[in-house]
């Protein structure tokens, strides 16, 4: 009898002595919140585990309960084995000494002179024996973490976790619902299937912060009987509602507000195309202390603030020599339609296009006249 996915997840885990929890570089709440509850699920039941992800994390989410293992970059994931036959001579002692930028090995052979070939240089196994992807569609949505360490993808297994229909279904076992609102949702359908007990107040709010972030606070078309069903389970955990979207959508650091405040400035609106576009410039990220990170958010405050708009651009400068523009629409359907003739890097809910344009105006006409074409 075929097992079910979520029996597959339950029996990975119970097999597992040290798990790898990846998210998409970037995460957004939804990634965290699903990623956060499942590091300390895994810790009440004795598992050992580290997330890792690259690039920004975003200081909204300081609020959750903060796992102890989390990385940026994958180090030690493999040890690099000397090995010595020791058949005809044995080896009495060793030491070891860095010195200039180098890390000597001396061995004392009982007999004589070592023979060179009786070394071997062997890579063992990775310490990792199951890797957790969470809210990527692909593996290359990973970024870094996947281009620097693609060999631990062939070698350990994955399960891939996710609710998009264009999901690649990567994993040995793939967790993918579409009719899911999150992967919070799916994470607490999964934890509950294990061992309901073990989600206490913590998990809890780490995967309600997640569906209220996929789902913009209930307020998107994802937002299912079973993702308020889910919701409400959750509070009856312990989860804080209230408290989770004033961190979400009230509190905004400093920095932030002075980008949106500069943003808003440079702000241009089209009635008759519902295009808000604005140009964000190096001074305005020195003025403000913000970095490229927080442009997202900004566009997100544009787009709540312009219920009209459909198509909503903010533009700036990621090198001397080019120009970034991300876009966020109205709906799924318009965004892959900008897409397809685009280009640029479909993320979850917005497009990022790179364009080799010194000038930040004209790289944005440019941009304009093709989305007022479509």
């Amino acid at each position: 009898m075929t097992l079910s996915p979520q029996e597959q997840f339950k029996q990975f885990l119970e097999k597992s002595k040290d798990i790898l929890i990846l998210i998409p570089e970037n995460p957004s709440g939804d990634s965290v919140g699903s990623a956060w509850a499942l590091y300390f699920f895994l810790q009440k039941k004795g598992i050992k585990s580290s997330i890792a992800f690259s690039n920004h994390l975003s200081p909204k989410y300081n609020f959750l309960p903060k796992p102890e293992k989390i990385m940026t970059e994958i180090s030690g994931a493999r040890d690099f084995v000397l090995s010595f036959d020791t058949t005809y001579n044995k080896i009495e002692g060793f030491r070891t000494e860095e010195v200039d930028g180098k890390f000597n090995i001396y061995l004392t052979p009982e007999k004589g002179s070592i023979n060179p070939r009786d070394f071997s240089f062997i890579l063992a196994k990775f310490k990792y024996d199951l890797m957790i992807v969470i809210d990527s569609p692909d593996l290359e949505k990973l970024g870094k973490i996947y281009e620097k360490n693609s060999d631990l993808f062939f070698e350990v297994p994955i399960v891939n976790i996710d609710y998009r229909s264009d999901n690649d279904n990567f994993g040995q076992i793939n967790l993918v619902d579409v009719t899911a609102s999150s992967c919070s949702e799916i994470m607490h359908q999964a934890l509950s299937h294990i061992n309901p007990d073990l989600i206490d107040k913590g998990i809890s709010d780490c995967l309600l912060s997640g569906i209220i972030s996929a789902t913009e606070s209930f307020q998107k078309k994802n937002t299912t009987p079973k993702a308020l069903q889910t919701a409400a389970l959750l509070m009856d955990a312990g989860a804080d509602q209230q408290t989770i979207i004033r961190w979400l959508y009230k509190t905004q650091p400093l920095h932030v507000l002075k980008l949106w405040g500069r943003a808003m400035t440079n702000l241009s609106w089209d009635p008759r195309t519902k295009i808000a576009w604005t140009t964000i410039s190096v001074e305005d990220f020195v003025q403000s202390r913000a970095s490229q990170n927080d442009v997202l958010p900004i566009l997100e405050k544009i787009q709540e603030n312009y219920t009209e708009g459909q198509v909503f651009v903010a533009l700036y400068n990621d090198t001397p020599l080019s120009t970034v523009a991300i876009i966020k629409t109205s709906s799924s359907e318009l965004l892959k339609k900008i897409y397809s003739v685009a280009n640029g890097d479909l993320r979850k809910d917005y497009l990022q296009i790179s364009l080799q344009i010194k000038n930040i105006s004209e790289a944005g006409n440019l941009l304009l006249e093709k989305l007022k074409a479509i």
